[in-house]
């Protein structure tokens, strides 16, 4: 990708966040993550074309031009939080993927990047997915370990942290983040 594209792509990503909340990729892989979903079963649902999704979440198309698929996104975001805080079983959500596939949407999608559980307070599991998706958006894993390696023996926590959060799986993340917890 030449630099063109490069910053193409990165104003893409600016204006996703700005009306969407977050850059579309990774809204929609933690979708993917938290629903049991593949990329061909999410344009599915949400009634995109296979490419268009793909080119929605690196970035080479910034919106999406259907109000009833920004329906559908927050429709699915809803659901992905009441999967993760447990409200919502796998075969439920099966059942109301059917539904939100089968639905004309309207309206627009606001700024709902900080999802939540039926109480109000973002689940830990959604807290950990955005900080491992700001630093994975901003580097990938190598990177991530390599700058972890670099800064281990002057500030081990803060190495700790990035290769927990920044390479490492959920689970691990969840547990580290409870544990520093006061």
């Amino acid at each position: 990708m030449d630099a063109a594209q490069q910053e193409a792509t990165a104003r893409a990503r600016e204006l996703q966040r700005s009306w969407y909340g977050e850059p579309l990729g990774a809204l929609f892989r933690r979708l993917i993550e938290d629903l049991g979903l593949n990329q061909a079963r999410l344009a599915g649902v949400l009634g995109l074309s296979a490419p268009m999704l793909s080119q929605l979440m690196s970035g080479q198309r910034a919106k999406i031009g259907n109000p009833a698929v920004v329906q559908r996104v927050q429709q699915l975001q809803e659901l992905s939080g009441q999967v993760a805080d447990g409200s919502v079983s796998a075969a439920e959500a099966t059942e109301r993927m059917d539904e939100i596939k089968k639905s004309q949407g309207g309206s627009v999608l606001t700024n709902t990047g900080q999802s939540s559980s039926g109480s109000g307070a973002p689940t830990v599991k959604r807290v950990v997915r955005e900080i491992q998706s700001l630093l994975r958006s901003v580097s990938a894993a190598g990177d991530i370990i390599d700058a972890a390696d670099s800064l281990a023996a002057t500030h081990p926590e803060l190495a700790e942290f990035l290769r927990v959060y920044g390479a490492g799986r959920t689970s691990d993340a969840v547990a580290h983040y409870q544990a520093h917890q006061s």
